[in-house]
């Protein structure tokens, strides 16, 4: 008997190796999945800007990427004694304003090396609701604390987050014509919009996405996170204690999914191996000084060796 059912999710066409260079972008649930790729090392990068929780975001990001832009003194605001941009994630945030524009500026230039080379692409949406700044009326990406009455709150609609993914589709295409894009949209639950408004929210993004698939691009895929998340796992026990994000146990399960439909066959025996290795670091000896955990230690070198001898870019 089957007590659950399980999304059927077919196999990629251009699956990913380790000659792959992955660029993630997006919410919290991207870093997830990005964690994996780094704990499996995979050529990857993730979110150079922080988390970004919405398509106009992103598309922002990339915009300045593949246009060379430079983001100037007109980008960056002084609040509680840092400086911040309402286009980056706070954990770029920081006390001298130069340095941060510094580091935006040359995170943006190794973004684009970075699109230029990718052969994948993973997008994650988190939400389609946002804040426009009254001042400026733009749509900040993070709004930094600063105090609620200077932002709307705003629901984008279906053709406006459709017309935001079809230019960072065009942007990334002007540099590079063959890497695959894959969307997703987030499991994590953003109640603090409301329940019935988190799940309008997500419908947005379901069908903006879906909009632009309709393309029937073969660099354009889907993978359903969000639907695997309600589906096979609906149960608060795959929920970490906040209730709103998905905890490790779902987390590991839903790459498990990403793994057999979008990694290739052949990086299989690799991945295993860097997963010994990755498992043999972390052990703790009960004693350091022992014969056989010398032993340990020589082996763990050499296999080691063996994988970058290989696989130059591999850090353990």
């Amino acid at each position: 008997m089957q007590f659950r059912t399980q999304i059927p999710i077919p196999k990629s066409n251009s699956p990913i190796d380790y000659t792959s260079r992955i660029v993630s972008l997006g919410s919290c649930f991207a870093v997830n999945m990005a964690e994996q790729f780094t704990y499996f090392k995979f050529q990857n990068t993730s979110n150079p800007f922080g988390i970004l929780f919405h398509s106009q975001a992103i598309e922002k990001l990339i915009d300045f990427a593949v246009s060379e832009k430079q983001f100037t003194s007109e980008d960056i605001f002084f609040h509680n004694e840092r400086w911040h941009s309402f286009d980056a994630h706070s954990d770029l945030s920081c006390t001298d304003a130069s340095e941060l524009l510094h580091n935006m500026n040359a995170k943006v230039k190794s973004l684009q090396q970075e699109l230029l080379q990718s052969t994948h692409i993973i997008v994650t949406l988190g939400t389609a609701w946002v804040y426009r700044n009254k001042e400026s009326n733009t749509i900040v990406a993070n709004c930094h604390k600063v105090p609620q009455k200077q932002f709307d709150k705003e629901l984008l609609s279906v053709a406006v987050i459709t017309k935001s993914l079809e230019n960072i589709i065009a942007s990334i295409a002007s540099v590079n014509t063959n890497t695959k894009i894959i969307f997703t949209v987030s499991p994590v639950r953003h109640i603090k919009d409301g329940f019935v408004e988190n799940q309008i929210s997500k419908s947005h993004l379901i069908t903006a996405i879906h909009q632009v698939l309709k393309s029937k691009s073969a660099n354009l895929s889907y993978f359903p996170s969000y639907e695997i998340m309600m589906d096979e796992l609906r149960d608060y026990r795959f929920y970490a204690e906040d209730m709103i994000h998905p905890n490790q146990i779902a987390i590991d399960y839903i790459w498990e999914r990403f793994a057999a439909t979008w990694i290739s066959e052949a990086a299989y025996k690799t991945m295993e191996e860097v997963n010994v290795i990755q498992k043999g670091m972390a052990h703790r000896p009960f004693n350091p000084q022992s014969e056989s955990h010398r032993k340990f230690e020589a082996q763990l070198t050499e296999k080691k060796g063996k994988l970058v001898s290989q696989y130059p870019f591999m850090k353990f």
